[in-house]
């Protein structure tokens, strides 16, 4: 494992420095010196040059030193107690970020929901960049997207600041950051290594709904929940939540909440206390295939097809029946039943939006008004919201 560890980030470092050498930026010397062979002045003379010499890999290292400097202080460690369903003790580590909002009377601490899941306050621990304990003056928290926040009310404090996640690739270098194993103010890095991973079973993610992780393979590791995930402009792109591994620990896949999924929660959190969700009222293919979709007209498997319409929602009222392949929704591509189930629950509710979809192989615009979650679940024959099959 430790020798897989090494090789990778040797390789990485390799990449780094040959892209930066790309600029023409020349290297430290066009000569190949063997140390055993210099002599005392030489070495000396050495010396001298590293110490002023410019190097893409020295540029790219104090590049990262620079983003941990002023990112450090906003991340915070996470210690919660709360009673067992047998009575007894259960203590949870994790990690957070201490973010703002124009929405917000004062800071607060982003994490994840399972760090802090049925602890009191008094029994939650947040321990800051300087040594400062302090504890959240409230908590409010989304079961459904591992979100969640606490308001503190201290001074002092820098918090960190939002990035666009819509704009990351795949390739782009990026830093987690967090208290593995209880080692806070740990700092890895590593690249982007997938978008878009949904119907994740991973632990405590198992029952989250809207699912859009970011993959990375920066190392992540228990502690490391509810940290942030860092682009090269410093800037919070996802909210780190669990890893892929056999063992436990590391081995190279970790997943992020984006931090546009995580803002949206965040403001809906502390605007109303909890998040508003909009649904359509479809039960939709969890098993669209190859065969389906050449039958129905496509080249390939794409969009999300409708197998059921429940009678007086958003979907009936519009004139969705069974059988319509949702193809966009909002102007955004569908690419699976789980990507449109996130599209619709994180869309405003009563909001009115143009659905493309394919029926009878032909292509059709119509406009939805999406309803809310709540008036939904409410009813008999609505799915339920854990039930992943029916949205």
């Amino acid at each position: 494992m430790l020798r897989h560890t090494t090789l990778f980030f040797s390789s990485l470092f390799f990449l780094l420095g040959v892209i930066l050498g790309l600029t023409g930026r020349e290297s430290l010397t066009q000569s190949s010196v063997h140390a055993e062979h210099m002599t005392a002045s030489a070495v000396d003379q050495m010396y001298r040059q590293l110490a002023v010499a410019q190097s893409p890999l020295g540029d790219g290292s104090t590049l990262l030193s620079q983003i941990a400097s002023v990112t450090t202080p906003s991340v915070v460690h996470i210690q919660s107690e709360r009673q067992s369903k047998t009575g007894g003790l259960v203590e949870e580590t994790g990690s957070g970020v201490i973010m703002t909002s124009s929405q917000a009377r004062t800071p607060f601490v982003v994490t994840n929901r399972h760090v802090i899941a049925d602890a009191e306050v008094y029994d939650i621990r947040i321990q800051l960049h300087d040594g400062r304990t302090i504890h959240p003056t409230e908590v409010r928290a989304d079961e459904k997207s591992d979100v969640a926040v606490m308001m503190i009310d201290e001074p002092n404090i820098q918090p960190a600041r939002w990035g666009d996640s819509d704009t990351v690739n795949i390739g782009h270098m990026v830093l987690a950051q967090g208290s593995p194993f209880g080692l806070s103010q740990s700092v890895t890095f590593g690249i982007i290594s997938a978008k878009g991973r949904r119907s994740l079973r991973l632990g405590e993610s198992s029952d989250v709904i809207n699912q859009d992780f970011l993959q990375t393979d920066a190392a992540i590791n228990p502690g490391n929940s509810g940290g942030p995930l860092i682009d090269l402009s410093g800037r919070v792109i996802g909210i780190n939540t669990a890893i892929a591994s056999n063992s436990g620990g590391n081995e190279g896949i970790g997943f992020s909440i984006p931090s546009n999924l995580v803002r949206y929660v965040t403001e809906q959190l502390i605007s109303h206390g909890k998040v508003r969700r909009a649904y359509l009222g479809v039960k939709l293919d969890p098993d669209f295939d190859l065969e389906t979709a050449q039958k129905m007209g496509l080249d390939r498997v794409r969009g999300a097809r409708v197998v059921d319409v429940y009678k007086n929602t958003p979907a009936s009222r519009s004139g969705l029946i069974i059988d319509d392949v949702i193809l966009y929704f909002g102007g955004v591509e569908v690419l699976d039943e789980n990507h449109l189930i996130n599209l619709v629950s994180l869309t405003s509710v009563q909001t009115s939006v143009q659905a493309i979809i394919l029926r009878n192989g032909k292509r059709q615009t119509i406009p939805v008004v999406l309803g809310d979650r709540d008036d939904l679940e409410q009813r008999s024959e609505a799915p339920k919201l854990n039930d992943w099959r029916s949205r």
